[in-house]
């Protein structure tokens, strides 16, 4: 069917309480529920995708994937950032490796300072502006979601006034038609008794010809 067909429900939800006056009805619903066919797993076309975030940046998407999985933090990798010395005696390649390495490590150490000094002197203004950021897109997404609440809230509200507008109507049809019926079966009831009087009559009146045709063949003779 085409999602932009309009969809007619036999449904009142806001209206319909067959189900708390009968309640017998509830197991049979449940029974006719379990027979039907599975729902299929699909979404509406009317719902919009699910929005993938981060999809620019690998490294922060597999980060979101870990949070939602609930998995812990990989630990740091210290080994690294140690400075084992060779075994004494040691052979020349391995005190180049071990040099190389002292080398590259006082260079680590010299970038983190350089760093830290830098943090200090904007990381402030960096963390203030950030901050100030984020909490201007957390008052812009919950202005929208206070809007969609409200939306939700007015919708299902046109929803109830139009379903108990339409239950009222059905009420008053319903009580329309119980009394057309009732005076059907009145004129019914009344032409059936009509017709037993008018066969009464007759059957009188057939029984006064007899009666009648008694009396003038007595007096004839």
């Amino acid at each position: 069917m085409n999602s932009t067909e309009p969809q007619l429900l036999d449904s009142l939800p806001y209206f319909d309480n067959d189900l708390e006056r009968f309640p017998g009805l509830k197991e049979k619903v449940d029974r006719e529920f379990a027979r039907q066919p599975k729902p299929p797993a699909t979404l509406h076309p009317g719902v919009p995708p699910e929005y993938q975030l981060f999809t620019k940046n690998p490294l922060l998407q597999a980060e979101f994937a870990r949070v939602e999985s609930h998995e812990k933090v990989t630990p740091l990798d210290t080994i690294r950032y140690q400075l084992p010395a060779p075994s004494l005696p040691g052979t020349d390649d391995e005190w180049q490796a071990a040099l190389k390495n002292a080398h590259a490590q006082l260079e680590h150490q010299r970038m983190r300072q350089t760093n830290l000094t830098l943090l200090q002197t904007y990381g402030g203004n960096a963390w203030r502006i950030h901050n100030y950021l984020l909490e201007s897109t957390v008052k812009q997404t919950e202005q929208t979601l206070e809007e969609l609440k409200q939306m939700t809230v007015d919708v299902n509200r046109e929803r109830k006034n139009a379903q108990t507008k339409l239950g009222s109507q059905l009420n008053s049809l319903e009580t329309r038609w119980t009394e057309l019926i009732s005076s059907v079966l009145q004129i019914e009831l009344a032409n059936v008794a009509l017709d037993n009087e008018v066969n009464m009559l007759n059957a009188r009146e057939a029984e006064l010809h007899v009666t009648v045709t008694d009396v003038t063949d007595v007096v004839s003779q």
